[in-house]
């Protein structure tokens, strides 16, 4: 073998083990987004009404099931009297699945913050289930209907 066709082999042995592999062969999947969404009318949450939500997430999911990583969300509210009541949603992810569809379903614990003065509830199951165009959410066993992602992104690689 000549000089020049042994580099080439080297550099497409070396391309092939460093190109990434489709996230059905990845050990780790990586589920990122920063976005607002809309709730329909109705959505309440612990007797609050929601029009909508932001959230922020950022996490791995092994193929194993086990899951590392943030999620975290504001649900925009109004409290009985008329004003702003935004419930906060601070969740460290434990366990999480990738569909073939391109969602990311992932769950842990939160720490909830009702927005009302009373102290945060810490220790709140959550499961989130992501999508590029919407994100579904339980709380403690309470399932809020989807939310339609409005402006930003959710991406699940």
């Amino acid at each position: 073998m000549t000089r020049l066709g042994l580099v080439l082999a080297a550099m497409l042995g070396q391309a092939s083990i460093l190109a990434p592999a489709p996230i059905a062969a990845q050990d780790v999947a990586g589920v990122t987004g920063a976005a607002e969404a809309t709730l329909p009318d109705g959505a309440t949450f612990n007797g609050i009404p929601l029009r909508g939500l932001t959230l922020g997430q950022g996490l791995f999911i092994a193929q194993d099931g086990s899951a590392t990583g943030q999620f975290q969300a504001v649900l925009l509210g109004t409290s009985l009297l008329g004003a702003a009541q935004n419930i906060t949603v601070e969740g460290e992810v434990s366990g999480g699945s990738v569909g073939t569809d391109g969602s990311a379903s992932f769950s842990g614990t939160a720490t909830v913050d009702m927005g009302d003065g009373t102290l945060p509830l810490p220790g709140v199951p959550f499961t989130v289930t992501a999508s590029a165009g919407s994100l579904g959410l339980i709380l403690n066993a309470v399932a809020l209907p989807t939310a339609t992602i409005s402006a930003g992104t959710v991406t699940v690689k």
